[in-house]
């Protein structure tokens, strides 16, 4: 007779040290699983432990392992590990093979149209994702507040305004605007196609904000080149308690970049490095050599790139040389030449 409580006990010891791909090694044989999973549901919760480590990694060569295993062992075919595998198979850009699990899948719950529409979404194939919401729709599937995050960015990126406000008047009836996640989908929507207002009267009507939530109306007023809003929003945000991210400052200096405030621009740069202690990217750096620049002070964005630490890439060199075509910086131009020369002789 075989001890389930012991079994149940490895289940449970197994899933919970395998998080990451890198863990899963020192802590099974794949291979020997079938050894260890004498009950169905034991089997799926370790290899739903398993993809979720390599959505986490991106290891597509253990993905493929994995799912050779899981039709060896007959659990391909529970919808729960085809969600997974989906999810899994996308986020490794093979949507192919996340295609063809879909359409062999006669029994579509809710769960699984959600991963397959967030899937092209999260890989900005955004008429793909917007076709299966379509056919989620007519096939008469309940919504979750899953599904329509994704399907609001892809609205955003289309751009799909009228369809955006149809999805809209989705989110209200069913409710989903008391989640933080829908509510900060539209206003990003929103700002994306172009509506600010529609925007700021879904953010002035949220009970409750993250700090994505401010970094989506801040990038949207930014884009229409509203600085001083930008600003405001930015010391209201900090006011209320919410700490900015990366993402807070990329907005917010691109604000500067568009609006022509360098010296605003460098405020907030030293504010986020001396005051938030976060360390500035590479997108961060970009923002501030291509502000710099249009505004003619092309030896200071050199400076800039000198003393950062990321590692300069093609867009960065660009926003800088387009700069010193601009403000006719020869020395600096040829100075940044022999750089660029000089990166690609290591490199090779």
């Amino acid at each position: 007779m075989r001890n389930f409580g012991y079994v149940d006990l490895k289940v449970e010891i197994i899933s919970d040290t395998v998080p990451n791909y890198h863990q899963i090694a020192t802590h099974i044989k794949m291979f020997q699983i079938q050894s260890h999973m004498p009950t169905p549901q034991g089997t799926i919760v370790l290899f739903s432990k398993l993809l979720d480590s390599c959505y986490s990694t991106r290891n597509l060569h253990m993905l493929k392992q994995l799912h050779a295993r899981m039709i060896i062992t007959g659990i391909s075919s529970h919808d729960f590990i085809r969600a997974k595998l989906i999810s899994s198979y996308s986020v490794t850009a093979q949507l192919h093979e996340a295609s063809i699990i879909f359409s062999v899948t006669n029994r579509r719950p809710t769960f699984l149209f959600n991963s397959f529409i967030r899937a092209y979404s999260s890989l900005n194939q955004f008429f793909n994702s917007l076709t299966i919401f379509r056919e989620m729709v007519r096939a008469g599937k309940s919504l979750d507040r899953h599904t329509l995050p994704p399907v609001l960015k892809s609205c955003a990126g289309v751009p799909a305004l009228r369809l955006g406000r149809s999805v809209h008047v989705i989110v209200f009836s069913n409710g989903f605007d008391s989640d933080v996640a829908n509510s900060n989908a539209l206003v990003t929507m929103y700002c994306k196609c172009g509506d600010l207002g529609s925007a700021r009267k879904v953010f002035d009507e949220m009970l409750e904000r993250n700090v994505v939530t401010w970094t989506a109306i801040m990038s949207g007023h930014g884009m229409y080149g509203r600085c001083e809003e930008v600003f405001e929003l930015f010391e209201r945000m900090v006011g209320g308690g919410v700490e900015p991210d990366g993402m807070t400052f990329t907005a917010v200096l691109s604000a500067c970049s568009h609006g022509g405030l360098a010296d605003k621009g460098i405020e907030y740069f030293w504010m986020m490095k001396d005051r938030f202690k976060l360390r500035p990217s590479l997108e961060h750096c970009t923002c501030m050599v291509d502000m710099l620049g249009r505004a003619g002070r092309v030896e200071e964005a050199e400076t800039m790139v000198e003393m950062m630490d990321a590692v300069p890439d093609g867009a960065l060199w660009g926003a800088l040389l387009a700069a010193c075509k601009t403000h006719g910086k020869v020395e600096v131009a040829e100075r940044l030449a022999e750089k660029i020369y000089a990166r690609r002789l290591i490199s090779t």
